[in-house]
This record gives structure tokens, sequence and C-alpha cells, in this order.
């Protein structure tokens, strides 16, 4: 659900969350891990993620995770236009930051986009945890996502009138 505000554009986040879970080549068993221990938690809610780490994720926990091409094959930009549909909450991406990535844009893009639209992102277990025991895990939240069109098309009337 959408509401304009002035400078905003407010989503609502419902009790079940759409949860993203990307992992580096390096990072997947952290990943498996901290996944199959939450499991009782993660079961609430939606879960999708890119390539072998969606695999796995299933293999391992058998939780049902819904599967994006890999990320140097276009996952990470299909987890991008998911979040830029709504139809992601928030994602749990365990990056390597010690090993270059032949994808290395398309995960600079993924996370730009996170931040545009307001998404909680969880880089490392620390993270992951303070959002996974969240009181807003099981409440509803509202995003406020500045509206960056309408302070384009502002400074372009503004340069237009000039």
């Amino acid at each position: 659900m959408r509401e304009i505000e002035s400078e905003y554009i407010t989503v609502k986040m419902g009790k079940q969350k759409q949860i993203a879970l990307i992992a580096h080549d390096s990072k997947k068993r952290e990943m498996v891990d901290w996944v199959y221990e939450n499991r009782d938690i993660l079961k609430n809610h939606f879960l999708c993620g890119t390539g072998t780490t969606a695999r796995l994720l299933a293999m391992k926990t058998g939780l049902p995770v819904r599967e994006y091409k890999s990320g140097p094959l276009g996952g990470d930009q299909q987890i991008g236009s998911r979040i830029v549909e709504g139809a992601i909450d928030f994602m749990v991406f365990f990056w390597d930051p010690l090993e270059a990535q032949p994808h290395d844009p398309d995960v600079k893009a993924l996370l730009r986009v996170s931040v545009l639209y307001d998404i909680p992102v969880a880089n490392n277990i620390a993270t992951a945890n303070f959002l996974l025991t969240s009181k807003y895990m099981s409440e509803e939240y509202t995003r406020k996502i500045t509206q960056y069109q309408r302070t384009s098309e502002e400074m372009l009337n503004k340069f237009l009138e000039d």
C-alpha cells in the first residue's frame, strides 16, 4: 500500500516479510548456518535468493526459497527489480569485502537500490541478528521513500523558469 506525502512515498510492510537472501561463495556456509539457526523465525516469512545460495538454503534448511538467477548471471539485478516493485521488504546479503567479484557493478547497483527504496540490509551476522530480533519482524512497518522523481521534476521546472 502506497500513500503519497510531501517529499515521501510511504510503503507498508506486512507482518510477513519478503526477505532476499544472498551470499558470495566464501560466505555461503555462513548464510546456510545462519538461516538454519533461525529457521523457526524465517519459516513464517517469504524467502528468496540468488542461484546456488537459494538452492543450498532450501536443501540444507528445508525452507521454501524462491530461486532467482545466480548473481553474476543477473540474479542481483532480478532482486533489485523486485525491490523497486515493492516485492522485497529487506535483504540479508553476506558479501565478501576482500574478494573482487566479476559482478561488482551489479552488487553496487543492488545496494544503491536498497538505499533508494529504504530497504533494511544486513551484510553480516550481527546486523542480520538485529534485524531478525527487531520488534518489526512480527509487526507492520511503514517505510518512507524519498520521491526522487518529484525532486528531479522540480529541478527541471526551476531550470526551465530561468
